[in-house]
């Protein structure tokens, strides 16, 4: 009989995944109070479509630069250290974006603050790796990502009241502000609560691995189908504000609404799913969330009014139904010494390539919003007919290798 997982105990138990979860919280409230509102920020500044395209484009490419250093540092300084820096330098970008009021700065600030998420994750899935057993990594994992799913919930909306009281440019820039406090609160937790850790640098140094011998063939698949997956994803997600608000006559707060929809349904499937993910295999989860990613773009090419858009976001939602799921997959596909920089190396070449896609955003949004929307599910349709064919679960994987 499986035992029963008990979440109040491994709290207690483990200070550094309660601190690393409460640094998620806030980090993840400040940036989604104006990240979200960003595409909008943007265009009220003067800038246009195509700085719009760029910013999405900065996002994914600077996700997949950042993700090596951040494996890297994870390994070599530790998890705790690696997670001050990291938001150290965020809260930098966010005081450009407070100082200087043009679209320039937020262009040069996102290089600070826009991919904390991602060089950030290395080191969080190496704290997880460590705090919760293998048999219950989809359990840990999903646990991160269903409490950074309340500042996604939560941030848009409270972004979207500051935009509707004081406007899109100082809307913006007070929760800017908003972020940088909480990113200071944040780093006052961590440094108090989490624990030193050893870091990983000298068992990686007397454990050599090239990049090539990371990466098994069953996760060579899984990445492969993953890109395709993120091209119907990222090729709209920059515009979906402004198919909202714009096109379709949205307020900011319905579509902060929307987005806290959206997170409240993905925290409602996380720890399920994790449940029997962990107990009946990791493939058909991973493959249910493909369908979902794949099915978001068509539904929202025929949203035009606010009941719509609650089903597209509905929709949006559940394409995290096996997200934790995939991370973990990842992990345990990785090599024990090298946990951190597999997982880097992999977010590298996944999102150097997804940024060009994200860059085209801009020349298919400008042919027609249906064009980009109906060119994002064909790559999802392609992605998810891949990993259905190809994808391996853990166990099948370790047989054949």
């Amino acid at each position: 009989m499986p035992q029963k997982i008990d979440i109040k105990s491994l709290m207690k138990r483990n200070r550094s995944m309660t601190a690393m979860l409460v640094l998620v919280i806030f980090v993840g409230m400040g940036e989604k109070m104006a990240e979200r509102f960003l595409p909008l920020y943007l265009l009220a500044l003067g800038g246009g479509a195509w700085t719009v395209g760029i910013l999405n484009s900065m996002d994914n490419m600077l996700s997949a630069l950042y993700s090596v250093p951040g494996g890297f540092l994870s390994d070599r300084l530790g998890h705790k250290k690696s997670l001050q820096l990291f938001t150290l330098v965020a809260m930098f970008g966010y005081l450009l974006v407070i100082l200087i009021p043009a679209w320039q700065a937020v262009l040069v600030g996102s290089v600070f603050f826009i991919s904390w998420t991602a060089v950030s994750l290395p080191a969080i899935m190496s704290l997880v790796s460590k705090a919760v057993p293998k048999e219950r990594r989809s359990f840990g994992v999903s646990l991160h990502s269903f409490f950074r799913r309340i500042p996604m919930a939560l941030g848009p909306v409270v972004g979207g009241i500051l935009i509707g009281k004081w406007g899109r440019v100082s809307g913006v820039r007070i929760a800017f502000v908003a972020a940088f406090a909480m990113g200071a609160v944040a780093l006052a937790v961590v440094q108090r609560y989490m624990d030193d850790d050893e870091p990983a640098g000298a068992a990686a140094e007397r454990n050599r691995t090239k990049l090539g011998t990371l990466f098994s063939p069953a996760l060579r698949s899984l990445l492969a189908s993953d890109i395709l997956i993120r091209f119907a994803e990222q090729i709209p997600y920059a515009f979906v504000v402004i198919w909202a608000v714009e096109n379709n006559g949205l307020t900011a707060l319905q579509f902060g609404l929307l987005t806290t929809i959206e997170m409240a349904v993905a925290m409602l499937v996380y720890i399920p799913v994790a449940w029997f993910a962990d107990r009946y295999g990791k493939k058909r989860f991973v493959l249910m969330t493909f369908v979902f990613f794949t099915s978001f773009p068509l539904v929202l090419l025929f949203s035009r009014s606010f009941p719509m858009f609650v089903v597209a976001f509905i929709v949006r939602g559940l394409k995290e139904f096996g997200e934790p799921t995939r991370k973990a997959l990842i992990m345990d596909l990785a090599p024990e010494n090298a946990k951190a920089r597999t997982f880097g190396a992999y977010y590298l070449l996944r999102d150097v390539v997804v940024s060009l896609a994200a860059l085209s955003s801009a020349l298919l949004w400008n042919i027609s919003p249906a064009t980009n929307f109906l060119v994002a599910a064909g790559f999802g349709v392609i992605g998810t007919f891949l990993f259905a064919v190809y994808g391996k679960d853990v166990q099948k994987a370790e047989t054949l290798e």
